[in-house]
């Protein structure tokens, strides 16, 4: 008797794991419907408290009016959008190259940490729009100031996440590593690296977004203009002018910009850590 109810078991596996994969399915479905309706039905309350309540253009325009503004004047905003795209990922990729290496001389040696972190924490508790106009005044070329201090901003999360990825690694696999006598630079391609990869790619989440929003805030201090500027111009511009409209069409793109650069990185870290680590793994409820 007992063998036939083990035997009944192993039958109602299938579906019960059909079942798993169905309510899983309908969760990530979930997950991408729920907020796509409440994002659409405050865009719908916002149109209809501006049309309902007559308010100025000028004080707070309506969806279908950005909207407009956006589509009329793409062609002048899109080599904003590419400057502020190309200012971003170079402060972005500035940032991971000196914080990734600085992370590993870090972790090789505590002195060379004790000694020099405090000064990325100075870098990272300074406000960037205080420290922007004296960037501006000791750099000659703009973009490399810009640069710098959109850099300033990305910086820290990349140094900080992966230095303390580099030092979470087992401490039983480090003594293994020890025990077969590997070399630094096997311990750290075969060891540190895979430990940290998770630290760094959440630390690169914040960056990206960071450094748009160092790129934007340089420019606003900055208050350049003219042909080869970013859509922090384009605010100002319209600022300057009053078109609201305007403001909020480029304010809507730098909005857009950060979101996909978020789920861009999100991308990534699916990809690179989805098949072994528990961050990514998905698990049946």
């Amino acid at each position: 008797m007992a063998l036939l109810d083990h035997g009944h078991k192993q039958e109602n596996l299938p579906e019960m794991n059909l079942a798993q994969q169905q309510a899983a399915r309908r969760d990530s479905w979930l997950r991408i419907i729920v907020p796509v309706v409440i994002f659409i039905a405050a865009i719908a309350g916002w149109e209809y408290w501006v049309r309902a309540n007559n308010i100025p253009h000028y004080l707070i325009p309506a969806p279908s009016l950005i909207w407009e503004t956006l589509l009329r004047d793409w062609t002048n905003l899109l080599p904003s959008l590419l400057f502020t795209l190309k200012l971003t990922f170079a402060a972005l990729g500035v940032a991971i190259l000196g914080g990734v290496l600085l992370a590993v001389v870090f972790a090789l040696s505590r002195w060379i940490e004790l000694a020099f972190f405090p000064f990325a924490v100075v870098l990272q508790v300074t406000p960037i729009i205080a420290i922007a106009p004296l960037i501006m005044i000791y750099v000659d070329s703009t973009f490399a100031a810009l640069l710098i201090c959109a850099w300033i901003v990305a910086f820290f999360p990349i140094l900080s996440n992966t230095v303390v990825g580099l030092r979470s690694a087992d401490h039983n696999l480090k003594d293994l590593f020890q025990l077969y006598k590997a070399t630094p630079l096997q311990r750290l391609r075969l060891l540190l690296v895979p430990s940290s990869l998770p630290y760094f790619l959440a630390g690169l989440k914040i960056a990206g977004g960071l450094a748009l929003v160092g790129a934007v805030v340089a420019e606003f201090v900055a208050g350049s203009a003219g042909k080869d500027t970013g859509l922090a111009s384009r605010v100002l511009e319209a600022s300057f002018r009053n078109e609201v409209p305007r403001m909020f069409a480029a304010l809507v793109m730098i909005s857009l910009t950060g979101i996909l650069i978020f789920f861009g990185f999100n991308l990534l870290s699916k990809l690179l850590l989805g098949r072994w680590h528990d961050s990514e793994l998905s698990r049946d409820r």
